[in-house]
Order: C-alpha cells, then sequence, then structure tokens
C-alpha cells in the first residue's frame, strides 16, 4: 500500500529558528497507528526560502533547542 498524505495526522509539532536554520519537532500518527517523532532541518537559501536538509549532526546550540522541544513534544504522545 503506497504512502497516502490524507492518512497522516499531525498530533503535535513545533518550529524554532536559530540564524538561517528552522528545527522542526513533530509527532505524527499514520492511518491511525503508533505516534512517532520526526525531527527535521531546514535552512534558509539566498532567497529567504526555506529548504529541508538533512538532520545530521547538530551544534551544542541546536540540540538544545531539540531538547526543549523533544520534552513539550513528549506531553503529546
Amino acid at each position: 500500500m503506497p504512502y497516502d498524505k490524507d492518512l497522516d495526522e499531525v498530533v503535535f509539532s513545533e518550529s524554532r529558528e536559530i540564524a538561517n536554520i528552522r528545527l522542526t519537532v513533530s509527532i505524527y500518527s499514520y492511518n491511525n497507528g503508533p505516534k512517532k517523532v520526526q525531527i527535521s532541518r531546514e535552512n534558509r537559501d539566498s532567497n529567504g526560502n526555506w529548504r529541508f536538509s538533512k538532520l545530521g549532526r547538530l551544534t551544542q546550540e541546536e540540540t538544545k533547542v531539540v531538547q526543549e522541544l523533544l520534552v513539550k513534544a513528549l506531553e503529546n504522545f
């Protein structure tokens, strides 16, 4: 069965910006299944648009932001 975006429910989502980076922690439930956490990073390009980027390694500042957002996300599990 292929992925159907209409079955993907956003339970929680919050973002924070650090300079030209936006970090987002979300909780999704697909087709009423188990809730799962997603962490994403976006970088601002030269035109000011957000572009998806690999999460990869985090700086100390980014780690603190993700930690804060994960604590909030856990309240929604």
